[in-house]
């Protein structure tokens, strides 16, 4: 790679795969012996994705092996230092409370619009969209509630053709979230709950323009996910290539441009770049939807096309991976009955005995986190 100073005439600088992959393991907390507490996890890496919450405890345990199940849930339920809520590509993430505003801010726009869209195909207009919006935020006064409380208490209250539409989505709930107006609530049941934020947040509300918000978004993407194109943002934020494309020219005064596909770094971090070495060996096992593996439109750094389909699933799945020196080098699988773990490897290529007994101190060290031992432990090759 070459980084070029976009508003200068500064001299070229090449920059190896192992240097942009060591770059991105340490902003990830993967090629390092410190141990950040979850909300710097989840700062550094823009949010933990929380579909399944589960890999978001893992996301976290992969990034510190001293944290605890226990501690994660402190920050999102009792301290609140981590709130819980639909952003990036309309998933569910784990984010620091205090940056709650910006990516509310960032993203609302094309989230609340792309609803509205589908809305306005069933006869609903803006109005009476705002409207049912209006009416859930009311149907929470008195506290968190299941969403199927929610839809019986603000259903009787909406037009036909508003049942309608509720009736065929899956949640009703996706403009209140975007507009940062609800988020997830306390409890981890068979179905979650969710609560207003001005009940539920312990900070005072932040203002923060759309502008300036989306242009925080970048800047914290590029930290943990640089070098990477404004297209690979687009992608990793679900947003529309016109809301993102003005963004570069607003950051210009602090970004680098690196390589002939215009992938961006911020200013302050190519000296960082440039010091990564890539000669110590890097193992973890990284679970289920891991922020690692969404970050950009094309995955060949990543991954070889042949083994793409056995991590980048149908349905948008994507498998736990074995993550050496930052590329995929095969995929795991765990379960755990009792106190007994089994871990299972399946790698793609063949790793010298250093690199296997290391994927082995994962599997230990995931036993550990789970609360039990590890029984059995198998290492195939595909």
């Amino acid at each position: 790679m070459t980084s070029r100073r976009s508003s200068s005439n500064a001299p070229s600088r090449s920059f190896g795969d192992a240097q942009v992959a060591g770059f991105r393991l340490q902003r990830h907390y993967l090629g390092r012996t410190a141990l950040p507490g979850v909300v710097t996890i989840c700062r550094g890496v823009c949010g933990l994705q929380a579909q399944i919450m589960s890999a978001a405890f893992l996301q976290a345990w992969a990034r510190n092996h001293h944290l605890s199940r226990g501690e994660i849930e402190d920050a999102l339920w009792k301290k609140r230092t981590l709130v819980k809520t639909s952003l990036m590509r309309q998933t569910i993430h784990l984010i620091p409370a205090d940056e709650f505003p910006i990516y509310i801010a960032a993203l609302r726009c094309s989230r609340v619009a792309a609803v509205l869209r589908v809305m306005s195909r069933c006869g609903i207009d803006r109005e009476e969209g705002e409207a049912l919006t209006r009416l859930i935020v009311e149907s929470l006064a008195s506290g968190p509630c299941r969403q199927p409380a929610i839809r019986a208490a603000v259903r009787p209250k909406v037009s036909k053709r508003v049942r309608w539409w509720m009736d065929r989505v899956w949640s009703i709930l996706r403009i209140p979230i975007a507009e940062g107006l609800i988020c997830y609530g306390p409890g981890e049941g068979n179905e979650a709950t969710f609560i207003r934020t001005d009940q539920w947040m312990t900070l005072e509300p932040r203002t923060i323009s759309e502008e300036q918000a989306r242009v925080q978004l970048l800047r914290s993407y590029l930290g943990a996910y640089g070098p990477a194109t404004i297209r690979d943002f687009a992608h990793w934020a679900g947003m529309p290539a016109g809301e993102v494309r003005p963004l570069p020219a607003l950051l210009a005064r602090e970004l680098a441009e690196i390589d002939t596909r215009a992938c961006l770094l911020l200013h302050k971090d190519v000296d960082y770049l440039r010091a990564q070495t890539g000669k110590a060996i890097s193992v973890r096992l990284l679970p289920h939807f891991d922020p690692y593996l969404l970050a950009h439109r094309e995955k060949d750094h990543l991954i070889s096309a042949r083994h793409y389909k056995r991590v980048y699933r149908n349905q948008g799945w994507i498998s736990p991976v074995v993550l050496v020196d930052g590329a995929i080098a095969g995929v795991w699988n765990h379960k755990l009955q009792g106190k007994n773990v089994s871990v299972e490897v399946e790698l793609f290529e063949k790793l010298p005995k250093v690199g296997r007994a290391r994927v082995e101190q994962e599997a230990e060290s995931l036993a550990r986190f789970l609360g039990g031992v590890l029984k059995a432990f198998r290492i195939a090759k595909s």
